[in-house]
């Protein structure tokens, strides 16, 4: 199997690795962007978790005319619409999927699989977790939207899925409108996503950080 290339940290040195996050950096950055996050969520050894930080492949990228960088999918249009390469964004989701199988076959339960994402990171994060034949444990999206909403087949087994959104007020790259519209489209499929924001542009914020630890320690349990 050919696996996107990723950094692996795991929390526990003395306990045996029962749970992963698999997080998703967004455009023009690698698996390095948020791996340095892992202490700053102070999370005890007990919940002995693995993170996974894939590296997107490096591809053009329409909105940077053509500059090639890191990248999930191609993006054509920066407006709210969100103009992109659907078959990218499909064929990025999948190969995050080979990630989960990899978690499974290593002994994770799929229901303590996390899949975290920002910005575009998070559209695959998105529509990776809510089409996986397994239920998992949750979504965390951070800064980013659903740009396969009206067009993903949601797995019956991930229908209650727990799902935290993240955004900043002041976000100039993804507009809060298209969180808050990830909210209540999910909310109308039947999802439940609990949604917070805090003041900040399209980053990640010391008050998110704390409540993201919160958050995976409630859905991962101790």
């Amino acid at each position: 199997m050919d696996y996107l290339p990723a950094i692996e940290i795991a929390v526990p040195r003395h306990t045996p690795v029962t749970a992963s996050i698999i997080w998703l950096h967004g455009l023009g950055a690698d698996g390095n962007d948020f791996a340095s996050l892992v202490p700053q969520l102070e999370l005890a050894e007990s919940y002995g978790i693995r993170f996974v930080f894939p590296h997107a492949p490096s591809i053009p990228v329409s909105i940077n005319n053509g500059y090639v960088m890191p990248a999930w999918y191609d993006i054509f249009s920066f407006d709210v619409d969100r103009e992109l390469d659907d078959s990218q964004l499909l064929e990025s989701a999948r190969r995050i999927q080979d990630l989960v199988d990899r978690e499974i076959e290593r002994g994770i339960d799929s229901r303590r699989i996390i899949l975290a994402g920002f910005s575009q990171g998070g559209a695959v994060a998105y529509h990776a977790a809510l089409s996986y034949p397994e239920p998992l444990g949750g979504v965390l999206a951070l800064s980013t939207y659903f740009a396969t909403a009206d067009r993903i087949s949601i797995s019956p087994n991930n229908l209650k899925i727990p799902i935290f959104i993240c955004h900043g007020t002041a976000d100039g790259i993804v507009p809060e409108e298209l969180g808050q519209r990830s909210q209540s489209t999910l909310q109308s499929l039947g999802l439940n996503p609990e949604y917070r924001t805090y003041a900040m542009e399209h980053a990640v914020c010391p008050q998110e950080i704390a409540d993201i630890s919160a958050w995976f320690k409630r859905v991962l349990g101790s």
